[in-house]
């Protein structure tokens, strides 16, 4: 009996061991899932389909190249525009994208219908030469073009502010919480950082009725890699000029949000989804709310705002957030 009593310790030592080394392996496992590079030698595009999406092929006809020459900006907000979107200029100018020691703000456009002889075009640019925050290029400006319009916002950082620490696109109707987003990043990673609402499991939509219409030709994956909703996104600067450089391995898609995520599969960076704790609520908020200080104070972003709403709104958040 003793000796059997001893062989059942050394068998349930030995099992033990066993659990514990599977337990470090499936940790391990998961580990490197989560933290999976993608490694295989990226093809370039030919030369005619990268001539499509390289900044390089269309030329400036408003441009800000002196904005960063002497200041270093915190955080730079890339907002991409429509020629017509006046009205929702004019509204981030006066909320969430004014003047700050910290932050400078930038709107990209690209060409309305009829061209340079529109009378949009002529307006744009006496809106540009007054306000000095303006960039065109002379692209179609449409939906099926965005993915060209955020190229060009990470050459245009690349080039021309690369010394600002963090840069956020973001599109022109959300509610920024600048004060909240301002805090968070200083303690955020400076290098090869992208945060954001991040997309898991992206599929691509084969309805050609669909908006988001995606054929098997120009993406033939029955899946996205995770990439961050386009609505508004935060990164650190070095990745302007790398995610430019990547566009060169990818070829386009009108899907500017999967684009970028496509990019960064090349580099090898994975988008860090932003969430406050305890309860790991979404803080880049891509739902529209009812207008709530105290829940506002707490998100970084908020989705589907009118100009003369995110004006309203603004003015009460503004004022009132130590109250919360």
């Amino acid at each position: 009996p003793h000796a059997l009593t001893v062989d059942g310790l050394a068998a349930m030592r030995m099992f033990v061991k066993f659990l514990c080394a599977s337990v470090l392996l499936l940790l391990t496992a998961f580990f490197l899932l989560g933290t999976v590079r993608y490694t295989a030698e990226p093809t370039p595009l030919f030369a005619k389909e990268y001539r499509r999406i390289s900044p390089f092929t269309y030329r400036y006809l408003l441009n800000q190249p002196e904005v960063c020459r002497n200041r270093s900006p915190f955080l730079v907000f890339l907002v991409p525009v429509s020629p017509h979107q006046e009205e929702a200029r004019q509204a981030v100018r006066r909320t969430w994208g004014a003047p700050r020691r910290d932050t400078l703000t930038l709107f990209f456009s690209g060409l309305p219908e009829g061209g340079l002889l529109s009378p949009l075009h002529s307006a744009l640019e006496k809106e540009g030469q007054q306000y000095a925050d303006i960039i065109q290029m002379n692209f179609r400006d449409s939906y099926q073009n965005l993915t060209i319009k955020t190229m060009v916002m990470m050459k245009w950082l690349a080039a021309h502010c690369p010394n600002a620490s963090y840069a956020m696109k973001v599109d022109s109707d959300i509610f920024v919480n600048v004060f909240h987003l301002i805090r968070r990043l200083r303690s955020s990673p400076r290098v090869a950082f992208i945060t954001g609402s991040v997309i898991w499991d992206g599929r691509p939509r084969r309805d050609p009725s669909s908006k988001w219409y995606l054929s098997e030709k120009l993406y033939h994956e029955d899946s996205f890699p995770p990439y961050l909703s386009g609505a508004g996104y935060v990164f650190s600067t070095d990745l302007a000029g790398r995610i430019s450089w990547a566009s060169r391995f990818v070829q386009v898609i009108p899907l500017e949000d999967v684009y970028v995520g496509l990019c960064l599969r090349v580099l090898g960076v994975r988008p860090v989804y932003s969430h406050s704790l305890p309860l790991f609520r979404n803080l880049f908020e891509i739902r529209k709310l009812e207008y709530d200080r105290c829940t506002f104070v707490k998100l970084i972003i908020v989705n589907s705002f009118k100009p003369s709403e995110l004006l309203h709104v603004w003015e009460d958040f503004s004022k009132g957030q130590a109250d919360c």
